[in-house]
């Protein structure tokens, strides 16, 4: 009789719920060593490769490329081989031991308000086509057992999973450039990993054919022409379900009964926010003053975030009761000698919030590098798990893009977040007359339960105050 063993997934990030399968290295009915790489699956941050708990062969898995599996449910099942070295029993209860117990919501990685630094690297060519996201709706997310699936998005010809594009990212690899071994041309991991391997002369001989790539020099009316027959061919069939981003769109044209929007699951980082998001609604007594920096008497070109954090720092250390951390369980509140920055950065996976540990210690050029630092390490998902907790305080610049005043989220155990809007030119009012000024718009959001509004006040003047100063 055959021994037939469940693999539970673990909790692969200090309590995330769930994560998303990126890739199976193992086949069902392939058999597999101890310890062997099993499968790359992302959680909300970063991709984690999974290894095998047995030897043996591979039975079944939970769901192919973008299934959402929860954590502690079965991910995988093996036919133990006995003739091969196994793992001592005492040393895998939880992976096919009963489900473990729910853990806890995992600390922030997201800020609710669309923010990130000035000064953005820009955007890697192969990536420049995609659109903008058009955003998330922020609520309670039903947890079970049950497992979803994602389809992979194909933008300009290329399909391949977030999870790829954002290690062809990492690599510097033009997607354009690599051809899929996966279901229907899908690009997988191993297929990024090995062009990015090859020597430079060597990839010019495996590119795709000139008729599936993007960036062939086909004539402009060859192209016309076969976007035309492409159009014509899918007006006569059914009309797909997602757009070319992934997005949800009309089944039938506009003219047509109207139908509802076809849902597509939150993974990842976006999934992650949501949670987070709807738990801090729900715990903290949120409140929001504004005011505004007049920064006319700024000397010379001066790095705005850079200024930004100065001012924070020196609020912090003039009113210290909002760089704190909060337990509403308990009533109790912490102090924090120190300033650790979370930053508010957008990327194509979601918000995350990387932390500038000892943001009072550094100079202005240190706090530009480590802030660009921190983005480019974002974009990449090559984050440290460590960056992305233990915050004390955070910063979002949303004004980067666009808006004036905003009511950022405060995300427990912290108790503030400063919202920095976009620089103006605002008619002011001096002696004697009227003149345009610079102003920077603050928004300064705190949880009423462990700050007082004359604390919260106070701190936004001292912000103020230094971000007056003319140097």
């Amino acid at each position: 009789m055959s021994d037939i063993r469940e693999f539970r997934l673990p909790d692969l990030g200090e309590g995330l719920p769930d994560a998303t399968v990126v890739e199976w290295h193992v086949k069902v009915g392939e058999s597999v060593m101890l310890d062997d790489n099993l499968v790359s699956m992302e959680t909300a941050k970063a991709i984690v490769d999974v290894p095998s708990p047995f030897s043996g062969k591979l039975v079944s898995v939970a769901g192919d490329s973008g299934a959402i599996v929860i954590t502690g449910s079965v991910l995988a099942s093996f036919e133990i081989d006995a003739s091969m070295p196994q793992r001592a029993e005492s040393n895998v209860p939880s992976h096919h031991g009963p489900a473990p117990a729910p853990t806890p919501a995992a600390p922030p990685v997201a800020e609710p308000v669309p923010a990130s630094i000035p000064e953005p690297a820009a955007a890697d060519a192969s990536e420049a086509t995609e659109p903008a996201d058009a955003g998330t709706v922020v609520g309670a997310m039903q947890s079970s057992d049950a497992v979803r699936s994602e389809q992979a998005v194909t933008v300009g010809g290329v399909k391949a999973m977030p999870a790829v594009r954002a290690l062809a990212r990492k690599l510097r690899v033009d997607l354009t450039q690599v051809s899929g071994t996966g279901a229907d041309g899908l690009i997988t991991l191993k297929d990024v990993q090995s062009f990015s391997a090859m020597p430079m002369a060597t990839r010019a001989q495996v590119l795709p054919p000139p008729a599936a790539r993007v960036d062939s020099p086909a004539p402009a009316a060859a192209i016309a022409s076969a976007a035309i027959s492409a159009a014509t061919a899918t007006a006569s069939a059914e009309r797909t379900a997602l757009s070319a981003a992934g997005k949800a769109m009309r089944t039938q044209p506009p003219s047509a009964t109207p139908q509802l929007a076809q849902p597509t699951p939150l993974t990842g980082v976006r999934r992650n926010m949501a949670r987070v998001m709807a738990d801090a609604h729900q715990q903290v007594v949120l409140t929001t003053i504004v005011d505004d920096a007049d920064i006319h008497n700024w000397l010379g070109k001066q790095d705005i975030t850079a200024r930004l954090v100065r001012a924070l720092v020196t609020a912090c250390r003039e009113e210290p009761a909002l760089n704190a951390w909060f337990d509403g369980d308990n009533l109790t509140r912490t102090l924090h000698p120190q300033v650790d920055l979370g930053i508010a950065v957008d990327s194509p996976d979601g918000l995350f919030v990387p932390v500038l540990r000892d943001a009072q210690l550094q100079s202005p050029d240190a706090i530009k590098h480590g802030i660009k630092r921190l983005r480019e390490d974002v974009m990449d998902r090559s984050i440290s798990g460590d960056l992305l907790k233990g915050a004390t305080i955070s910063l979002s610049n949303f004004g980067k893009f666009a808006g004036r005043y905003a009511t950022p989220i405060v995300v427990p155990p912290m108790v503030a977040i400063v919202g920095a809007g976009k620089v103006s030119h605002d008619v002011v009012a001096v002696i004697g007359g009227i003149e345009v000024h610079r102003r920077i718009p603050l928004s300064l959001s705190f949880d009423h339960r462990a700050c007082t509004g004359g604390e919260a006040a106070r701190f936004l003047h001292a912000m103020i105050r230094d971000l007056q100063a003319p140097q």
